[in-house]
């Protein structure tokens, strides 16, 4: 299959790097000329434990260099959606795909808004990536992805698309219900993200002290509350008993937007908490708890856009 990848940061290096080496034809699309000149000369590199997996991935920083392709892989920090995908049109051929497994709540309706919902699949990763430098990112914890058609429906493209990841060594489930697998990390991100960047510690952590365990369940019961009002179930019946495993299982990882926020630049706060919050609002649904953090993360950082 060939993959345009859009965003060369963690999850975008991490993917493209594994599909690479799972015999795939992948391009990696950037917008800093310096980076996709270090990934066009040393490929990507994936750090395992030990271990140290070099492949080599083509990289450009203009989309008309690929060509059409078969999927499209979104990559970028939800505010960057809209940019992206009009990054990438000039490699959406007549049957191309766009696939986006990224963070937050909206990211679906604006890839549709440039190229047609009837183009896009989601889903879910829990897959951990570092990005240490460009093309050199860290593998801190495989997890589970799921994938589907908007519809539900399990169609020949998203069978394909699955078995293209797995040929990459990545462990996929095809979902009927990709809403509430969206909404389901939405609110343990909403719990745990926000609380890491604050207190700058892994998110093991967050287990550690009893103040900031009882805050974090707090948060994960009004997003669940949120959702609730929605209409959207979630894939579990304990919001706090998953939000508390999901520490427990990624004790050493360090959320990204604890990196966003060790490294200065915007975080996706108003994608996650902030969008609970505008949620919570419409449907009548009070959420002080992810307002307050919403603001509390934002005055952490200042974007470059501001």
């Amino acid at each position: 299959m060939k993959v345009l990848v859009v965003g060369p940061g963690a999850m975008g290096s991490l993917f493209a790097g594994m599909l690479a080496l799972g015999g795939h034809e992948v391009w990696l699309l950037g917008r800093r000329m310096e980076v996709v000149d270090h990934i066009r000369r040393q490929g990507v590199t994936i750090l395992r434990g030990e271990g140290r997996e070099n492949v080599p991935v083509s990289a450009t920083t203009d989309a008309r260099d690929v060509g059409p392709v078969d999927l499209v892989m979104v990559c970028v920090k939800a505010y960057d959606t809209e940019r992206a995908c009009v990054d990438a049109l000039p490699a959406v051929g007549s049957s191309t795909t766009l696939l986006t497994l990224q963070n937050g709540l909206g990211n679906v309706e604006t890839i549709a808004s440039v190229v047609g919902r009837e183009r896009v699949l989601a889903g879910v990763t829990s897959h951990g990536a570092t990005l240490l430098g460009p093309g050199l990112v860290r593998h801190a914890g495989a997890g589970e992805t799921a994938i589907g058609e908007l519809d539900g429906a399990e169609t020949e493209r998203v069978r394909g698309v699955a078995d293209a990841l797995r040929q990459a060594g990545i462990q996929v489930e095809i979902s009927p219900r990709v809403d509430s697998l969206i909404w389901g990390k939405l609110v343990v991100n909403a719990a745990i993200n926000p609380i890491t960047a604050l207190l700058k510690v892994p998110n093991g952590g967050l287990l550690a002290s009893e103040d900031a365990r009882e805050l974090m369940a707090a948060v994960a019961l009004e997003a669940a509350g949120v959702a609730r009002a929605r209409g959207v179930p979630l894939p579990y019946a304990d919001p706090v008993g998953r939000v508390e495993a999901v520490c427990r299982q990624t004790a050493p990882n360090r959320s990204s937007m604890l990196q966003d926020v060790d490294r200065g630049i915007r975080t996706e706060i108003d994608f996650i908490d902030g969008a609970l919050a505008r949620e919570g609002e419409r449907l009548g649904v009070p959420t002080p708890l992810c307002w307050a953090l919403t603001h509390l993360v934002r005055a952490l950082t200042t974007s470059p856009a501001e």
